[in-house]
């Protein structure tokens, strides 16, 4: 298994004819200096494969079978070659599965992925073959005796991938756009939930729910009724076992891991889940003790932050050996440039939040742990953000869970997989289990609005989930009201970021924008100091057109302006820009 960065290119253009040996020995060393800049994904072990027509370069964080997994793998008869970066968790199953008929050369989870690909290779329809994968992947496959390969992203894309072409038309993918950055005319982000087959034209998208279609979620049964009474408590105890099932299943582990506790209610329930199982070792289906039989939390945040302030009670309830990490705000901006390296984005909200999460992967890693777990996708999965109180109605309210959902990949995914991954710390998040998604987004609307209820009150965002989980919570965790990270960090960490941007970019600077950036000009000032920091470390066009550039209010899309007229003509994601709702608001 590995959490981890690799590139891979192809070059299929002439045919079966394979890649002249003085040009393939160039690209080698080339792909090899790529692969260099991604070393921080993986900085375990380093794998190359060298075909007729591609070249796989991996950078393993080994968490799985450290000694025996090493990639790129290698199939039983030598014939197909894959480099993956993620965690399949349902491998032991799709094991079982092949027994006497595949003949595993490794411990490697990710191993599963070559007779799945074998078992459905003829018919080249391989939505069925990664429908069978449950977990978080960006993946390369070589077939070198059919001389074709398959790429492919999980569904939510939690793993990045990019996408490339040179000068001469090889294709490429890597795991960071840095790898490709320089090399490539082209860069693109490879689409989550797709896989591109080279026989193919153009990427598949392989999956689809029913639950994006309101019409289908509208009149499944509720837990409560219009007064906001329960009527079903069955569908409350499915949520609790639902996420429970997700969390123990992704607790597989050889190494030290632990869990990010920022006192909010996502974070809290994830590491109150995951301390119910640790005491057992999960592969041995908790018939062993644990090699590390206690559970340590982290947070992080300026000095009397309410994040650390509520974490410290969250940790102390459920019984964690818990870690504050303080940052001051010198610090913090002083790493601004090494965050934007890393993050490889100038979006607003994922700069302020990656840079005390990047701050905070660095002590972690210094502790020895190379896993946590995370709440991240639970706003998107029930309505957590603040706005969505606004939400006019159940339809508006579940287009927009999906929108959000459809996106998380250019925000929260991106910015905890990669602000960790700077320093080689895998992170997994249970919200996000497929199996999971399907059930929260299946849920009927109206249990996750904030309706209004008959003392007048709009029932608390998230409402449902804090139900399932009030008994494993300190009361004030459980009822906390939403902040989303980069406030809950301090509040004075965005109130300077504004102001120092305020006094950074000048008001010429600012006119003058869209012909100093003419793909995306800036819409703030904040933003065009972050642009000027990204275009430095990424200069092409590309570069800046795989970054979403989308307005909106406390992480709404921007459809969702449309909710009240008062947003019209803000632009800002702090979740206290919602007037009325968060306790704090301006």
């Amino acid at each position: 298994m590995c959490m981890c960065g690799f590139v891979g290119a192809f070059d299929l253009n002439s045919g079966s004819k394979p890649i002249d040996e003085g040009l393939k020995e160039e690209l080698r060393a080339q792909v090899l200096d790529m692969s260099k800049k991604i070393r921080h994904r993986g900085p375990d072990w380093s794998g190359v494969y060298t075909g007729k027509n591609a070249i796989l370069s991996h950078e393993r964080l080994s968490i799985v079978d450290p000694l025996s997994g090493k990639q790129p793998l290698v199939s039983d008869d030598g014939k197909i070659i894959l480099a993956a970066n993620g965690e399949i968790y349902n491998h032991k199953e799709i094991r079982k599965e092949f027994e006497g008929k595949y003949n595993f050369q490794t411990g490697s989870d990710c191993e599963a992925i070559i007779p799945l690909y074998k078992k459905f290779r003829e018919s080249g329809d391989f939505t069925l073959m990664i429908e069978k994968l449950s977990g978080i992947f960006a993946f390369a496959l070589y077939d070198s005796e059919n001389d074709v390969y398959l790429v492919a992203r999980d569904e939510i894309g939690v793993i990045p991938l990019y996408q490339g072409w040179d000068k001469a038309g090889r294709y490429y993918v890597a795991s960071e756009l840095k790898a490709l950055e320089g090399e490539c005319q082209t860069i693109e982000e490879f689409p989550n939930g797709h896989y591109f087959y080279s026989k193919d034209e153009k990427p598949v998208r392989w999956y689809k729910r029913e639950w994006e279609n309101f019409d289908v979620v509208k009149n499944n049964p509720r837990a409560t009724d219009d007064k906001g009474e329960i009527i079903n408590p069955s569908v409350i105890e499915k949520v609790r076992n639902g996420l429970e099932s997700a969390v123990k299943q992704q607790l597989m582990s050889d190494v030290p891991y632990g869990v990010l506790l920022s006192g909010g209610l996502d974070s809290s329930i994830i590491a109150a889940i995951t301390q119910k199982f640790s005491k057992k070792r999960i592969e041995s289906d908790s018939k062993e003790a644990a090699w590390w039989p206690q559970l340590h939390s982290f947070a992080v945040g300026l000095e009397g932050s309410p994040d650390l302030i509520a974490a410290q009670k969250a940790a102390d309830y459920i019984g964690t050996v818990h870690h504050e990490v303080h940052f001051t705000i010198q610090e913090a901006l002083d790493a601004l440039p090494d965050v934007i390296y890393h993050i490889e984005t100038y979006d607003i909200t994922t700069v302020r939040a990656s840079t005390p999460m990047y701050l905070l992967a660095r002590v972690i890693k210094s502790m020895g742990i190379k896993m946590v777990l995370s709440g991240e996708g639970s706003d998107e999965l029930f309505g957590g953000y603040l706005y969505f109180h606004k939400a006019p109605d159940a339809k508006e309210f579940h287009e927009e869970l999906v929108r959000k959902m459809s996106k998380l990949h250019l925000y929260d995914c991106l910015r905890a997989n990669k602000s960790l991954m700077a320093w080689g710390v895998e992170g997994r998040v249970p919200f996000l289990d497929k199996e999971f998604i399907d059930i929260a987004m299946s849920l009927n609307p109206s249990d996750k609005m904030n309706i209004r209820l008959p003392d007048g009150k709009q029932r608390m965002e998230k409402w449902i989930l804090r139900k399932a989980f009030e008994d494993m919570l300190p009361e004030e965790i459980c009822w906390r009201q939403k902040e989303q990270f980069s406030d809950g960090v301090g509040y004075n960490w965005i109130d300077t970021l504004k102001k120092m941007t305020e006094e950074k970019v000048s008001d010429a600077e600012f006119a003058r924008r869209e012909n100093r950036f003419p793909v995306n000009p800036p819409k703030t000032k904040e933003e065009y100091y972050y642009r000027e920091i990204y275009s430095k470390l990424f200069p092409s066009d590309s570069a800046a057109k795989v970054v979403p550039h989308e307005a909106g209010v406390a992480c709404s899309t921007a459809k969702a302006l449309e909710w009240d007229a008062a947003w019209k003509n803000m632009d800002e994601p702090s979740g206290r820009a919602i007037a009325g709702v968060h306790d704090k608001a301006y």
